[in-house]
């Protein structure tokens, strides 16, 4: 389902941008082809592979002028992001599951250093047993590193929110994940709409421009890179004298990258005419809804298709998907959830011993309501497990059957397993 606006006439209308059949992953890559990219950083693991390969024959057929590194590990290749963010350059890289996980040290560094890196991770399960397909482990695990996370829900998405991650993360100086469900968008072929490369450019405002910062010891502004002739220190030791007050820098930053993700997509729907909610949370049917079910990624059409036939036969059902995850957006969730009796919350992730991730954040959003909704957690999907509509069905009559009761009596329930 491809999202356009109908308020005014995009600044780029339709006939003029170039209708291709993709999958998800070349519909990154592409994206990526009009950011004017100086650095990419390549380690293939499936499913993302397709990214890195497709970006490839761009540098090898000279179609852009990018550095491409091919590195022997994804810790190399987050580690080569970070040396060159931090000397100017508009970095690039994608990787999945386990790859992600090799990731970890250096995902902190990036987001700590402050540097405005890309990230695809095209979700897939972590191991073990041994798993390619797609669920949201890898993207949980990395939640608490200080990254901007934003989840797309069909490969328009992709490319569009790819080219908006740049923008985000050179204005908030943090690094962004952009996230597509493994097989279900990064090897599905859609139909979507891609802006002439001169409009990107000017969306981005050409190459990237590095911020400034005024140092004592140089007497001067200059640009926070490393630069021979302006000698500045990334990353040095920080004990207990500075560190909390770095931390306190993200923090800061983090509160203000809601807004950024907010500009941005407003300003990239009236360049293209494609809006996605409000940037950070697509609601639907929600206005008098009994239940409402929250839902990150691909399956946000599939609930939204059962709401629609079950609002057909009468019943009071919505959904919310959550576009931006970290910082996540507590005050407009709750602000749409609570008028509900009861809200579903449907997690691709568990964490073991507690319940899914998502739900954790919905749960803190509600716990300041004087009248709560209950809460329900349908953890579902692992290891790329189908989701048909008649299950996501199954799921919004049992939540109407506790609206009913005005009890949850199983909090944590499990959506298509076998018993």
């Amino acid at each position: 389902m491809i999202f356009f606006s109908k308020k005014s006439k995009p600044k780029i209308p339709l006939e003029k941008q170039k209708l291709m059949t993709v999958n998800g992953d070349e519909a990154v890559a592409y994206a990526v082809k009009q950011c004017y990219v100086d650095v990419v950083a390549a380690y293939p693991i499936t499913p993302q592979t397709i990214i890195v390969e497709k970006y490839s024959e761009f540098v090898a057929d000279g179609e852009v002028h990018t550095e491409f590194i091919p590195v022997e590990s994804e810790h190399s290749a987050m580690s080569a992001c970070v040396g060159a963010a931090a000397a100017g350059a508009r970095a690039f890289t994608a990787t999945a599951a386990n790859g992600l996980a090799l990731m970890w040290e250096i995902l902190y560094i990036a987001a700590s250093l402050r540097l405005p890196i890309v990230l695809a991770v095209v979700n897939r399960a972590l191991s073990a047993p041994i798993n390619i397909h797609c669920d949201h482990s890898d993207a949980m695990g990395m939640r608490d590193s200080g990254w901007i996370q934003i989840f797309a829900e069909n490969v328009q998405e992709a490319y569009d929110t790819t080219i908006q991650a740049f923008k985000i993360a050179e204005k908030a100086l943090l690094p962004v994940a952009v996230n597509l469900d493994g097989f279900f968008l990064s090897h599905t072929l859609e139909n979507i709409y891609m802006l002439p490369d001169d409009a990107v450019y000017e969306f981005l405002g050409g190459p990237r421009k590095v911020a400034k910062t005024y140092v004592d010891y140089l007497g001067k502004e200059v640009e926070a890179k490393l630069d021979p002739a302006n000698p500045l220190s990334f990353g040095p030791l920080d004990l207990y004298d500075y560190y909390f007050e770095h931390k306190m820098h993200q923090v800061e930053a983090m509160k203000e990258a809601k807004k950024i993700v907010k500009e941005v997509h407003d300003e990239y729907a009236e360049l293209s005419g494609r809006s996605y909610g409000d940037g950070i949370l697509v609601p639907y049917e929600v206005e008098d809804a009994d239940v409402i079910v929250t839902v990150l990624g691909s399956t946000g059409g599939t609930v939204r298709w059962v709401v629609k036939k079950l609002r057909q036969k009468g019943y009071k059902v919505g959904t919310v998907r959550i576009r931006l995850f970290r910082p996540f957006p507590f005050e407009e969730l709750r602000e749409i959830l609570k008028g509900a009796k009861v809200v579903g919350v449907m997690d691709r992730a568990i964490s073991f011993g507690s319940f899914g991730p998502s739900f954790l954040e919905v749960n803190t959003a509600l716990y300041d309501l004087k009248e709560k909704p209950l809460l329900v957690n349908y953890v579902y999907g692992l290891g790329g497990r189908d989701v048909p509509p008649d299950l996501v069905e199954k799921m919004f009559m049992e939540l109407l059957e506790d609206a009913k009761k005005g009890v949850v009596e199983n909090k944590l329930r499990f959506l298509g397993v076998r018993e």
